[in-house]
């Protein structure tokens, strides 16, 4: 019976920690597709500061692929869900393309 949850314990260690491999390499190349400019236009720090966190958190998650829920790896996991949770959506705003207006108004 043990060894049933020993892999499934495997097995969700496995989902997280490519989880987190996807969430920091997906907001490192979303960052790196919108101008420098557009960083200081959201009232966020610059594009280098975003690119070095992301860059950071994609080579923690890698590094640590095999035994996540580390210190480092959840360094990794909120570095880039900062990102993608409070910075992207600014970016998008800025750059004309994110709003929360739909067909009938704001939602």
């Amino acid at each position: 019976m043990s060894t049933i949850f020993g892999s499934l314990n495997i097995v969700i260690a496995i989902v997280f920690a490519g989880s987190a491999v996807i969430l920091a390499g997906f907001g490192l190349v979303d960052a790196l597709r919108h101008r420098p400019d557009a960083f200081t236009a959201a009232g966020k720090r610059t594009k280098k500061f975003w690119l070095a966190i992301l860059g950071v958190s994609v080579l923690l998650s890698l590094f640590l692929f095999p035994a996540p829920f580390s210190l480092q790896w959840i360094f990794a996991v909120v570095g880039s869900g900062v990102y993608l949770a409070d910075v992207r959506p600014a970016l998008r705003q800025v750059m004309g393309r994110g709003s929360n207006n739909g067909p009938y108004g704001p939602w």
